[in-house]
């Protein structure tokens, strides 16, 4: 499907060779992706090509004495090395007058050759738009079976995407494959209307549509309950977070916190703890390709080989997570986390998939061990402020526990707000098994959206709701 940049590479390997004559150090990164959605709805049937994948292009990126810098296009071919070489040169020929460069170390190039592909059962492409339809009309219909219920919308989108990084000493090759999407519920009862909400994401293919069919009837369920919902009375509770709840503490509370290139402007509380406790000794936290999830890769957008990093060991705060550029002007070595909203954009340090590790509790045990508080389900949206350590986060829905068990109640909608250290050293149980899920993307502040994912199982932690 990339054999284009079967093509162009050669000639991408001469365009390297021929900058590293003026420049300490020399790489190119190229990108294609193919995407497409599909959704349905009361509204009708819609299928887009459209992405927020990046579409088609190249970066390269140069170092010389001053520092470092890059230059991006989408038109490449051998004929057209002069004109980039000129392009760089005139681009990248200086800063202007009266703006010192931010000291950075020519990056490390160490040998490295790799070729990998992500493994799918179903290709999207393959199965095609009229198979995809009447499947979301089936998951669509077995929802709607439930009684009171208004609409139920589906939606599920694919991404392939290729990536090459060649540098004079590295020739990486990735083509990776995920699906994500959604069911959504809408009930209404008088002037009251109410939704819920699940997500589905994989990394591989269609397969991801008969996740979404088993859980139609529960999503359809679970949004007729929210008709009987109650405001939350503010206060300090023990609580029971389900693993999406979970992960959106893991990514709004230390996710953000720990991106290093945070550190490098003195923006983030985490630089001053790193070697220090900020969580329970039951808080193990990881990123990267330790499980696959949408955000899985081989190699970030700066050549760099991802793994696990392990950010949280126990409750001690060991790393966070870092770009190649950010590392380098730290000292420290990259993570793996150097990502691109597009070959248009910088890289910033961004999450991959980010979790917090199982341990051997089960959900019963901990609803049992609370005298009285909630089940926290269907996170909506979060952020957090890295300079604080504030944390603000949106759930849908908060299922009432008194004497141990669940009353049938249910409040909604809920505001979790905390200091990250109280919340964290708060946990008391982690349950077995780990779930990870990653429909959206991840703004950098208000721009540079990327794919993430995040998760976690059921943990147990005192939080503040409102």
């Amino acid at each position: 499907m990339f054999e284009h940049l079967d093509r162009v590479k050669p000639a991408l390997k001469k365009l390297v060779a021929e900058l590293r004559k003026d420049y300490d150090y020399a790489s190119v990164l190229a990108v294609e992706d193919d995407s497409r959605s599909w959704s349905v709805s009361r509204q009708g049937v819609r299928i887009d090509a459209r992405s927020m994948d990046g579409g088609n292009g190249y970066v390269v990126r140069v170092f010389d004495k001053t520092g470092c810098a890059e230059y991006s296009f989408n038109d490449f071919s051998e004929e057209k090395i002069p004109e980039i070489l000129k392009a760089v040169r005139e681009r990248i020929g200086g800063l202007p007058d009266g703006v010192t460069p931010l000291p950075t170390p020519v990056l490390a190039d160490e040998p490295a050759v790799l070729k990998k592909e992500t493994p799918y059962r179903i290709h999207p492409r393959e199965l095609g738009d009229e198979k995809i339809l009447a499947k979301l009309n089936a998951v669509r219909a077995k929802g709607m079976e439930t009684e009171g219920l208004l609409d139920m919308m589906v939606h599920v989108s694919y991404t392939s995407y290729r990536k090459l990084f060649l540098s004079g000493h590295r020739d990486l090759d990735q083509t990776v494959m995920y699906m994500s999407g959604a069911l959504s519920g809408l009930a209404v009862r008088g002037q009251e209307l109410k939704d819920s909400y699940r997500p589905v994401s994989n990394l591989g293919g269609a397969e991801v549509l008969d996740e979404m069919e088993a859980a139609a009837p529960e999503v359809a369920r679970e949004t007729i309950e929210m008709l009987s919902s109650e405001p939350m009375i503010p206060g300090e509770y023990d609580c029971v977070c389900s693993p999406e709840t979970t992960g959106m503490i893991v990514h709004e509370a230390f996710g953000h916190g720990v991106e290093m290139d945070m550190f490098v402007k003195d923006r983030a509380q985490a630089k001053l703890f790193i070697g220090k406790e900020v969580a329970s000794p039951l808080v193990t936290m990881h990123d990267g390709i330790g499980e696959d999830q949408v955000a899985t890769a081989f190699f970030d957008d700066e050549g760099t080989l991802t793994g696990d990093t392990v950010i949280i060991d126990r409750g001690i705060l060991r790393t966070g997570m870092c770009d190649a550029l950010s590392a380098a002007r730290l000292g420290v070595k990259p993570t793996g986390n150097g990502r691109r909203e597009s070959y248009e954009r910088k890289a910033y340090t961004r999450m991959t998939n980010t979790y917090f590790e199982a341990k051997q509790a089960t959900r019963e045990e901990m609803i049992a061990s609370v005298k009285y508080g909630f089940l926290l389900e269907c996170p909506s949206s979060g952020m957090e402020d890295p300079k604080n350590w504030g944390i603000q986060c949106m759930v849908s829905r908060a299922r009432e526990i008194k004497d141990g068990k669940l009353t049938g109640k249910i409040f909604s909608p809920i505001v979790l707000t905390g200091y990250v250290p109280d919340l964290l050293k708060s946990v008391t149980m982690m349950s077995g098994g780990l779930e990870l899920s990653g429909s959206g993307f991840c703004g950098k502040g208000y721009k540079e959206w990327v794919k993430v994912s995040d998760g976690g199982p059921y943990m147990k932690a005192r939080i503040r709701l409102g």
